[in-house]
């Protein structure tokens, strides 16, 4: 009895592996071998169902493990850029915190790219195809597209250093040329700035040579106040003085100047007066608001200092009479000595 079941194994054995078309079949081969004992079904199994269903199992499975990748890469990028960013944020603002944001997605999108471009080269090498033309001719391409879209690739490459560099941000208020205003988006190819007459202005990053950033860290207000030429500078920079750094003290500009006032002294000096350069640090967005306020604070103590104590007025010019009076006053040559001379 066993050695008719030997025989009989080694007689099917070379008739599923001529069926299966190998000579270790697989398992779905073999199943329908063992149920059917057609070589037809098992011919047409091996063919036409082991080899697709192989190679779908093989090409599910990298992508697979490429989402999974791209899912760990996304939140380790996040992880990062948002421990960067919350630490930032405590002490610059909230444009730090849209900063990381924007550099945490433009990361993720590369190692996104990045991922599924190499899943991609390995199904193709899986299905078949040879991959040594297909990346040669990428690197032509890639080449050509690099010498003929030389303005799109150094607007990318400027935008990528803008954002890591943090030259500036939405928010801040810039000079980028010709342009002034503040910015209100941030991309890799183009800046977009809106001026204090409400005009967008959509300036490449490629072509931004210096930038301006008023709003970055600190600012400072700077005021050159005209004193009239009759007051004392001392009793000027005294009034001046003390009405900015009442200003700094209210608890409404607290927050925005950040050091007190400080009188620089003359600035200029004109027949009408001098120019007396007051300045104050405040924070970013607080520059042209406390200078506003500190103009206003400043006219109305010299008012007030002006009303008190009157400008001295300047030495006093001898009025020289004018041709009707001097005509007036010299006798004619005819007329006589008056009723009141010597010898009437």
């Amino acid at each position: 009895m066993a050695a008719s079941l030997l025989v009989t194994a080694v007689a099917s054995a070379p008739t599923l592996a001529r069926a299966c078309h190998s000579a270790e079949p697989g398992i779905a081969c073999r199943l329908v071998w063992d149920l059917s004992h057609s070589t037809h079904a098992a011919d047409v199994t091996s063919v036409y169902l082991a080899g697709p269903i192989r190679l779908a199992l093989r090409v599910a499975l990298v992508l697979i493990i490429a989402a999974l990748v791209r899912i760990a890469a996304r939140r380790l990028i996040d992880k990062v850029t948002t421990r960067a960013a919350s630490r930032e944020a405590a002490s610059v603002g909230n444009r730090r915190s849209q900063r990381g944001t924007a550099i945490g997605s433009l990361l993720g999108n590369a190692a996104s790219v990045a991922i599924f471009t190499i899943a991609a080269l390995i199904i193709l090498g899986d299905i078949g195809l040879n991959l040594a033309p297909i990346l040669a001719s990428a690197g032509v391409l890639g080449i050509a597209i690099g010498f003929g879209a030389q303005n799109l690739v150094q607007d990318f490459l400027a935008g990528i250093f803008i954002l890591l560099e943090d030259q500036y941000g939405v928010g801040d208020v810039v000079d980028i040329g010709s342009v002034s205003g503040s910015v209100e988006a941030v991309s890799l190819r183009i800046t977009r700035v809106r001026d204090v007459n409400g005009i967008v202005w959509h300036i490449r990053n490629g072509t931004i040579r210096k930038a301006g950033n008023e709003t970055h860290g600190w600012a400072r207000a700077v005021v050159d106040f005209p004193v009239p030429s009759g007051m004392p500078v001392a009793a000027a920079r005294r009034v001046l003085s003390r009405a900015a750094v009442e200003m700094a003290a209210e608890a409404r500009w607290r927050a925005s100047i950040l050091d007190p006032p400080e009188v620089w002294g003359i600035e200029t000096i004109s027949p009408d007066g001098v120019l007396i350069r007051v300045t104050a640090r405040t924070a970013p967005q607080a520059r042209q608001d406390v200078a506003r306020e500190l103009r206003e604070r400043l006219k109305s103590a010299l008012d007030a200092e002006l009303a008190t104590a009157p400008v001295a007025a300047g030495p006093a010019i001898p009025r020289q009479p004018d041709a009707a009076s001097a005509s007036a006053a010299e006798p004619g040559p005819g007329a006589g000595p008056g009723p009141n001379t010597l010898g009437g």
